[in-house]
């Protein structure tokens, strides 16, 4: 079966340029948006709405799509999301909107890990490494794209336009996948293990949710964070439990037997942390601590995304004429840390390059591991644990981005909650809300505008201090994972092959019969010829002609026949159906 994989990869990518562009394009928009629709003070709801309800959705997806297909799974998300899309631009309150994200989280939850676990299918990872490299571009590019394309729409347009605009880019992914994505399944009937969906679920959703609301909504030390850590865990571990009886689990548990799965995974936790350390904070400090203006703030991550994009297509295509990407992975992690080492050196003073030479090498690191890691996982794995094994690295990035924004987001209140009202002589709070206010802070005096600038550098440094460690985790696991030779054969073309061989097969075993067959009719025909008593004249006289001796009569030529040339060829084909049987 022909497959047009090129084309297949396009509509892939733009249904995962709609879903990763969905996370950024919303955020220079939303104060215009809580403007309108009020709930200023559940303000992050909006982007952690579909952040929660696509990690916990994942896994789940992930093993479904092994079971009933991909293709269904992946159309079902992209129509899902598209419906999302549509609510959130028709949001006539605050909470409708959060309910329509909900409803992308959904569809991006099923968009993300399809597309990667698709390319899985039909890309040998020989192959793969190039077109990781392309896919590691498209999040750079939707980092880029996002806040700048949001800018403009809400400016432009309306923030409802935010959503809209997915619609056609996602018919045009769905026109691609009906078109060309035919890839073969055939369907096995399995149990639904429906006890590990609903305690995964209810587990990771009350761990992220105690993850992203401690230190913001609530306190770390407060009974709502405690109580959710609790019951997530008592969930988490019935999931563990459920999972050692089921017959078909979500997450089997023997993945994690795997030391290449799990340290992966594992790394891929720890760079996920570090990256959006750098990626949440660092239009802070260029806008806090540097001076610049909001719209420049923004832009400052641009360095960085580009060195991402270009770094992952080059170490994309050099893994494909390699075979190897270890070294890859060390170098990345190793050039990471040395990007944040920079970072940490930064103070009061630094100039806007000093945060972009820093950026750029945190960049170059990461966009050598970004999709790395998928690669190596999908190498290990067989075909009926693709799916299963692509959703759980994605859920590992997206918990990587949670803890790291909760982790890093505690430093640098308990940075500012020390260093700021140092600074301004004691008037903490209004400091700390002058920062983050452009207005206030350039009404400030220079000496109280210095000591708030100052106050930030010194309690950003235990971030990017932070991050040192955290990427050095990462490089020490890869070090221990298994470098394995690259497959040559997309799992689509194994099946292919096995059809060709099945095919080839019943050939054989057809030319086998007709030779033994052929066998025994020339061996009925001689015994006929020896038996005949005047009853077969005609088969006497054809028989006879074999033996061309005029100095025999005709009944023995005929006889001659039979002993000397027909029984003989019976022979031969009887011992050529055998050696082929046996072959």
């Amino acid at each position: 079966m022909a497959i047009r994989k090129n084309v297949i990869f396009v509509g892939l990518m733009l249904g995962m340029l709609v879903a990763a562009g969905s996370q950024t394009i919303v955020s220079p928009a939303m104060p215009v948006i809580v403007a309108e629709l009020g709930g200023i003070e559940f303000y992050s709801w909006v982007l952690t709405a579909v952040m929660l309800t696509s990690a916990v959705i994942v896994p789940i997806v992930g093993k479904l799509s092994d079971i009933y297909g991909r293709r269904e799974f992946f159309i079902g998300g992209l129509v899902i999301f598209m419906l999302g899309s549509a609510l959130a631009g028709a949001a006539q309150g605050f909470w409708w909107l959060v309910a329509a994200r909900v409803v992308q989280g959904v569809g991006m939850g099923a968009i993300i890990p399809l597309s990667q676990a698709i390319i899985g299918d039909i890309i040998s990872p020989q192959e793969r490494g190039k077109y990781m490299g392309y896919m590691g571009g498209v999040f750079g590019l939707a980092s880029i794209a996002g806040p700048l394309a949001g800018g403009w729409i809400a400016e432009s347009f309306s923030w409802r336009w935010l959503f809209y605009v997915n619609l056609p880019i996602g018919v045009v992914a769905l026109i691609f996948i009906f078109a060309f994505f035919k890839l073969p399944h055939t369907r096995t009937e399995r149990s639904i293990d429906y006890a590990g969906f609903v305690t995964l679920g209810v587990s990771l959703t009350l761990i992220l949710l105690a993850t992203s609301w401690g230190g913001v909504q609530f306190p770390w030390a407060s009974w709502q964070i405690f109580g959710l850590y609790g019951v997530g865990a008592i969930m988490l571990g019935l999931f563990i439990w459920s999972e050692s009886r089921a017959e078909e689990p979500v997450i089997p548990l023997e993945l994690w037997k795997s030391p290449v799965f799990t340290l992966s995974n594992l790394s891929n936790l720890f760079v996920s942390m570090g990256m959006f350390g750098a990626i949440l904070y660092l239009p802070l400090y260029a806008q806090g601590v540097i001076g610049l203006g909001i719209a420049e703030s923004g832009l400052i991550l641009i360095p960085l995304t580009v060195s991402m994009i270009v770094v992952s297509t080059v170490v994309g295509r050099l893994i494909t004429r390699t075979g190897k990407y270890k070294a890859f992975t060390l170098a990345g992690t190793a050039v990471m840390a040395f990007g944040y080492f920079l970072l940490s050196q930064l103070g009061y003073g630094s100039t806007r390059g000093d945060l972009i030479t820093a950026s750029v090498v945190v960049g170059l690191g990461l966009g050598a591991v970004l999709q790395t890691y998928i690669l190596i996982v999908q190498n290990s794995t067989t075909r009926e644990m693709l799916g299963v094994s692509t959703a759980v690295v994605q859920f590992s990035r997206s918990a990587g981005a949670t803890l790291g924004a909760a982790i890093f987001g505690a430093i640098i209140t308990a940075g500012m909650a020390r260093e700021v009202p140092d600074s301004v002589g004691g008037e903490g709070a209004s400091g700390i809300a002058a920062l983050l206010d452009p207005t206030a802070f350039q009404g400030l005096s220079p000496s109280a505008a210095e000591a708030l600038s100052r106050g930030l550098a010194d309690a950003m440094h235990p971030v990017f201090v932070a991050g040192i460690p955290i990427i050095a985790v990462a490089f020490v696991l890869t070090l221990f994972i298994e470098e394995r030779p690259l497959k040559t054969t997309a799992f689509v073309d194994e099946d292919e092959e096995e059809g060709d061989e099945g095919a080839g097969s019943e050939d054989r075993e057809g030319d086998r019969s007709k030779v033994l067959f052929a066998g025994a009719a020339l061996n009925t025909l001689a015994s006929r010829i020896e038996t005949a008593n005047g009853d077969a004249p005609k088969l006497i006289l054809a028989a006879s002609s074999l033996v061309p001796d005029a100095a025999l009569s005709e009944r023995e030529r005929a006889n001659r026949a039979a002993k000397n040339v027909i029984r003989p060829m019976a022979v031969r084909m009887f011992l050529a159906g055998s050696r082929s049987d046996r072959s």
